[in-house]
Parts: C-alpha cells; structure tokens; sequence
C-alpha cells in the first residue's frame, strides 16, 4: 500500500518516495589458530571483541508440536461453536486470529478457523520458523518474510524473537521479494491510494517502490497493494524493535542502512490456504534451518558489509553530536567569561 511522502521537510524529494536489498615468534596463544592464521592478530583480536558483544544465551529450540489442530466453523450456530466464542478470548483468541492470518474486525469473514488443540501462553511455541538459523549468529537483527504461508520471523543473532502473521500483495500488486533494509518509519502514513486509509505504525523498506509494513486489514489471505500488513499490536513492536536508516547532513543521501529484511517466495495463489494444512499436520507450515540458511546465504556478505558500516556510522554520530555539544559548551563558557570582564 502506497503512502504520501510525510517526512520532514529537510528529507529531498528526490530521494523519498514513500508508500502503502606459523611463526615462531608469534605468542604461544596465537599458534595453531585458524582464527590468527586467517585474521592476523589484530583481525583476531576484533573478531573477539565481536564476538564477546554478542549476547550470551543458549540457541533457542522450537519443540515439535505434540498437539494437533482441529477446525472450527465460525459462523455456525452449534452449541460447540457457540462454547468456543465465549471460551476464546484475549491471548487465545489472539493466538487463533493469528494462525488465520486474521484480525478481530474480519473472524466473521471466515468459514473455518484452524485452533490449536493446545492453547499455549508462549506464541513462538506455534513458530514455523527454525529457532536458530546458524548464517544469522552474527547479524544484530533480521527480519524474514514469507511469501508462501504469509508470515515474518524476527531474529537477532541468530534467534527468533517474534513471529506472526502478514497479509502481502495480492496477486495484481505483488510484494517485491529479495533482499531490503528499514528505511524511514511514521506512526501514522497516508495512503496515496486513499487519503481514507491510514497506516499505522508504518516502516518503509523500500524507498523508490513505497514498500513497508504496516498495521492494516488482515482478511485471512494476500490482499495488500505491496505492502506487507501487519496486526496492530506486531506492526507498534516492530515500528519500536526496528532500526531505520542514517541519513547524511541535508537528508539527500544515505549514510547507513537499517536493519536487513528478506521477503522470500510466492502465494500458492488458487490452493487450499497453507495454514489449513494444518488441520492434517502441525509441522506442514515449517520452514528448516537448512532451508532459511540456504535463501539467506547469498545475501549475507551484504548484510555483513551494511551492519559494519552501520556500526562505525553510529560511532561517528556519538562522536558528531558529542563535538558539538562540547563547542556549544565552551561557546556559552567563554560568553560567561566576556560577560563577567565587562
């Protein structure tokens, strides 16, 4: 869904368009390590002070789902459907709109519902992403979208933090898949389409083609002009967990890019919802390690090469701003002095 360019107005138009990729010598400790012998000691040491920045936690394990899914026709009147209404409310009736690729104002629109025979407090125990994805273990934060079962994983080094449901592009306005990073964010973007349709807590990831996502309908299958819609309360975590863009002095140019977003595949346009295969396994929906290492790969030395230069452009910011704030202070210090003299 395309949006208005709302940005300040220091960001140039011609930039923003906004919406809806061995020696002897060597100490004892260094020798026979294929870390030194490939980095040079200095190298070794950077890579371990990389290396001592990441978070020290286990890898996180999905189990496998020992509980099955059974259907549920919303719109029925029967004493089962009716118990089901009153008995699934808050985290639960969260959990199953998010199973269906639904939010609260569409339940009504759909015929069955897939439910969990076990309703549990942890939604990531529902995730049909890998726990752990080994290519990430150094990436800060990742975000994987799903063409296919219409869903995103949220990573940071390596372990899933969030996941949850999307509506994409629908057939006539595909999602433009491949490698992005957050650009600018807005808590409330309008619509190009429609000065009526606004989108809340909207993060834009691809500038020139106005894609982002965003809070919107989610009708239980792709139905976005592009954009990659969102729940209310997933789009307002993500706008807060995401990191978008360095701009250089001026807003004209780019400095550093944002956290690294893939959207991968396409809809089984025409077939039975994905989700609904639940209904004959719970693992039908997930998605291996092997198979995540094998789409992020090829994208990784870009997404290594931007969060490093992400990091020094961060540096240099600290550094701008603390400059600055030093010459203002012995701006207003020497001013005191000339005032004190006079």
């Amino acid at each position: 869904m395309k949006i208005k360019n709302l940005l300040p107005l220091f960001i140039a138009s011609s930039l923003i368009l906004v919406q809806c990729k061995k020696d002897e010598n060597v100490p004892s400790e260094t020798k026979d390590n294929p870390i030194t012998d490939i980095l040079g000691s200095d190298d070794k040491k950077e890579e371990e002070k990389k290396e001592d920045e990441k978070p020290k936690v286990p890898d996180v394990v999905i189990p496998r789902k020992d509980f099955g899914f059974f259907p549920w026709v919303y719109k029925s009147t029967d004493s089962v459907s009716q118990k089901n209404k009153k008995e699934f409310t808050g985290k639960a009736l969260y959990t199953i709109l998010a199973l269906n690729r639904l939010d609260k104002a569409n339940i009504g629109a759909a015929d069955t519902l897939v439910v969990p025979a076990k309703i549990e407090d942890d939604f990531l125990i529902y995730s049909p992403f890998p726990g752990h994805i080994t290519s990430l273990e150094n990436v800060k934060k990742f975000v994987f979208f799903s063409y296919p079962i219409q869903a995103y994983g949220v990573y940071e080094y390596g372990n899933i933090v969030k996941w949850g449901p999307t509506s994409m592009g629908k057939k006539a306005t595909k999602t433009k898949t491949g490698l992005m990073f957050a650009n600018w964010k807005k808590e409330v973007a309008i619509s190009t389409v429609s000065d009526e349709w606004k989108l809340r807590w909207n993060v834009n990831i691809a500038n020139f083609d106005g894609i982002g996502w965003h809070q919107y309908a989610m009708p239980g299958y792709p139905a976005s002009h592009a954009c990659l819609r969102m729940l209310e309360e997933d789009a307002k975590w993500m706008y807060t967990w995401v990191d978008n863009w360095v701009l250089n002095k001026g807003g004209a140019t780019e400095r550093a890019k944002g956290t690294p977003v893939i959207v991968y595949g396409d809809y089984p346009w025409g077939k039975r919802r994905p989700w609904k295969k639940l209904l004959d396994s719970p693992e039908a929906n997930n998605i291996s390690e092997d198979e995540m290492n094998k789409i992020i790969e090829p994208h990784l030395a870009t997404i290594m090469k931007e969060q490093e230069n992400r990091d020094i452009v961060i540096q240099q910011v600290i550094a701008e701003k603390k400059a600055k704030a030093d010459s203002l202070a012995n701006l207003k210090s020497q001013n005191q002095l000339s005032a004190n003299m006079n």
